[in-house]
């Protein structure tokens, strides 16, 4: 049922499947495409005839108080809403965490899905390149009550410090 689609193989037609479950899932404007801002190292699906939820998994360093440290950002996590209720969300969220070995998962969000997988919110000001509609803004300095943090490793995620995501969120 999960099935892992790194970034340089997906098909035409899962990437048109997927820009569509994106539509339905969110009201932000994708502009068509299957993903937010920048694209995917690595996407899970859940197929059952067509895709019937993604996550995208992005492989990444950030600036964590000062110093460089490998995270794994979850993004455009979406269910179709015919199939919600069913685990898909919860499978794909757990299959994603098993993913990689940055010692931090990244996500920004607010369902309780999150907080089951362990994901706590976390208040790190963090900078950022500001991707508007897929363009290149400004840098900007945030706060978010969305971003939310799970350890995977020993290390302890520094409270308050600032995150420099180094270009773009996910």
């Amino acid at each position: 049922m999960i099935e892992a689609i790194p970034e340089h193989v997906l098909t035409e037609a899962d990437e048109t499947q997927i820009a569509a479950l994106l539509r339905q899932c969110f009201p932000t404007n994708f502009g068509g495409r299957s993903f937010y801002q920048q694209r995917p190292t690595l996407r899970l699906v859940w197929r059952e005839g067509g895709i019937l939820g993604h996550v995208a998994l992005f492989c990444r360093a950030v600036r964590l108080d000062g110093e460089l440290t490998d995270i794994l950002g979850l993004g455009d996590i979406a269910t179709d809403p015919q199939a919600r209720g069913w685990g898909i969300g919860t499978a794909l969220v757990q299959r994603a965490l098993e993913t990689g070995s940055a010692p931090f998962a990244v996500l920004f969000g607010a369902r309780t899905l999150y907080d089951r997988a362990g994901f706590k919110p976390v208040a790190n000001p963090y900078l950022h390149v500001d991707m508007t509609g897929a363009r290149t803004q400004a840098v900007v300095r945030r706060n978010s009550q969305f971003l939310k943090v799970r350890a995977r490793a020993d290390r302890p995620w520094p409270e308050g410090a600032e995150v420099d995501f180094l270009g773009s969120l996910f």
